[in-house]
């Protein structure tokens, strides 16, 4: 059985430096080649710039060291993308056509293509969302997924090509910063709560949003990939799950253990994002199809967050 050779687009990411780690440690290092915009440092196996909206140098990257898959992790998130909503849309669709195109040509066995809960809208059901429900996101991130979501279907029902996904909910980890997504708060909280710093959440205290510990992303991720593909019943994209809680919950649960610490509340433009999106997600498919379950919760992920953060900042 030949060893597989994975690309990671976009591996400087939160998601993607987390995840080309995962896959190193899963393959070896020198068979998961970690690409970006920019040069990455402190790397473990080989890496490469890449311009991913540059189909050309994609498609050279996989013939030079003979991909079969690509992880596809480049975009624009929905903060970010808000605040120029054409630019984020060609960045985020031409870089996944690049992606479908070079794996369609050169016949890779697998891709791997992240989606979101931005692709519900305020016609979604609000709590437990279901897998299958009308997708009419509000914003440009939100809209670039659900289109790619049916590219992703589409290129595996014309042409064959193996293209899997989850919609990530808000994802936590502290092994990188936050990278411009509406439910960063639950990131940047836990630095100030490290710093003793006073913390001012961009959302109400109110506003529940479905999250998900990094390394229960990261595990949710490689169970997809490595499932037989007999078993995979959804080929736009899975719902996952993993926890859902509110800033005020949050903060609540890192007094715990930080009791000095406060949160105020200062809503800006990204609490309208919030607000159409659903505050529980339904991932009965995922669970059916390949034994997805989540390992944290609340408590156990701010333990957890803290104590690295306190290693971090040597507090």
């Amino acid at each position: 059985m030949n060893q597989d050779k994975i690309l990671v687009v976009g591996a400087g990411g939160q998601i993607g430096a987390v995840l080309t780690e995962a896959l190193r440690e899963a393959h070896g290092p020198d068979n998961v080649i970690a690409t970006d915009l920019r040069p990455l440092e402190n790397q473990s196996g080989p890496s490469e710039i890449l311009d991913a909206l540059d189909g050309n140098a994609l498609a050279e990257l996989v013939k030079k060291y003979r991909a079969t898959q690509i992880y596809h992790l480049a975009a624009i998130l929905s903060a970010t993308g808000e605040k120029n909503p054409m630019w984020a849309w060609d960045v985020n669709m031409r870089s996944l056509f690049n992606v479908l195109e070079v794996s369609r040509e050169q016949q890779l066995s697998k891709v791997y293509f992240p989606s979101s809960i931005a692709v519900f809208g305020l016609q979604a059901a609000p709590a437990m969302t279901p897998q299958y429900t009308v997708l009419i996101p509000e914003t440009v991130y939100g809209i670039s997924k659900v289109a790619g979501e049916n590219w992703a279907n589409y290129y595996y029902r014309r042409y064959g090509l193996d293209v899997r996904s989850v919609r990530y909910p808000g994802i936590i980890g502290y092994q990188s910063m936050p990278g411009g997504g509406t439910t960063d708060y639950a990131v940047d909280i836990y630095h100030y709560a490290v710093q003793g710093k006073p913390y001012e959440c961009f959302l109400r205290a109110d506003t529940p949003l479905p999250m998900l510990y990094m390394p229960d992303a990261i595990r949710a991720t490689l169970q997809l990939m490595e499932a037989p593909a007999a078993n995979l019943s959804v080929r736009t994209s899975y719902n996952l799950a993993g926890m859902t809680f509110n800033p005020g919950e949050i903060t609540a649960s890192i007094q715990k253990e930080v009791p000095d610490f406060r949160v105020s509340y200062k809503p800006d433009f990204r609490q309208a994002i919030a607000d159409s999106w659903p505050a529980s997600i339904d991932d009965s498919a995922a669970r059916k199809d390949w034994g997805w379950k989540p390992e944290f919760d609340l408590d156990a992920m701010t333990r957890d967050m803290l104590l690295h953060l306190r290693e971090q900042y040597s507090v």
